[in-house]
């Protein structure tokens, strides 16, 4: 199926009123679900649509709280636990009970505490550079290291820092990070995303998950400490060549193909 369908979903989560943007596809094998990342949209993975190798799947994306076309009037209330409250209410709209999970750095963080919590919900996890340790807080820990006087001037000058990082595909994301973000949204979900990395034991959450996982990273992280010790945990390591945390925007064709390799060796 080379189609997918847009919706709206309205939930109610915490007190307030989210009207979550979707996209998905039907199909008669378990689901997809795909989270993005901080500062990106479900539009990140629309293209599963020009994969032969996934064409089997049908698969679920939104725009988290916060980001993309979702609204949400209490920004404030948006953080990484909220965003698996809204994770596990999109799930069951779309009344899905399985599905293999996918999730992009936020994404992943929220994909592995929606997994920790419901393991016999999900099937496979694709962790595209989701936080597992404290290393991985590069972009979130800034709400610490660069304090500012409100919501707009950090992230003008979070944007602006983005621009300039010498890794690959940074200033693509910096260029839409305005339009895809709520500036009133970010310290809650960078503070959240902080505290569980430095507090919330994430990596033994991540390899005692009882199903299969891959971890997916680019190349110029591939100094990143932790990773001979998960793979020595039975998690599958994939290294995206020219690529640093956006596969998505780097190098999405090697993305795609090792998604659909992991998911049909199983």
């Amino acid at each position: 199926m080379n189609e997918f369908e847009k919706s709206d979903i309205s939930l109610q989560i915490d007190g307030t009123k989210p009207n979550i943007s979707a996209i998905s596809r039907k199909g008669k094998m378990p689901p997809i679900v795909f989270l993005h990342g901080f500062g990106s949209t479900k539009e990140d993975y629309a293209d599963i649509i020009r994969q032969a190798s996934l064409s089997d799947y049908p698969f679920l994306a939104y725009d988290a709280p916060g980001c993309g076309e979702t609204y949400c009037s209490e920004l404030e209330k948006i953080s990484i636990p909220f965003l698996v409250k809204t994770a596990i209410a999109v799930l069951d709209h779309a009344n899905i009970e399985q599905f293999h999970l996918v999730g992009h750095s936020m994404g992943g963080l929220t994909a592995l505490m929606l997994a920790h919590h419901n393991p016999d919900r999900v099937l496979s996890f694709t962790n595209i550079e989701g936080n597992i340790a404290p290393e991985d807080c590069f972009l979130s820990r800034q709400i610490i290291e660069y304090p500012a006087s409100n919501a707009n001037e950090f992230f003008e000058h979070f944007i602006e820092r983005t621009l300039h990082t010498p890794a690959y595909s940074s200033p693509l994301y910096s260029a839409s990070l305005k339009h895809k973000v709520r500036a009133e949204a970010v310290e809650g979900i960078f503070s959240s995303m902080v505290s569980l990395s430095d507090h919330g034991e994430l990596m033994d959450k991540f390899v005692s998950l009882p199903c299969p996982k891959m971890f997916m990273y680019g190349e110029q992280n591939r100094e990143f400490s932790y990773l001979s010790y998960i793979k020595s945990k039975g998690v599958r390591l994939s290294e995206i060549s020219e690529c640093g945390h956006f596969p998505m925007y780097s190098n999405p064709p090697m993305m795609w193909r090792e998604i659909a390799d992991f998911l049909n060796s199983f």
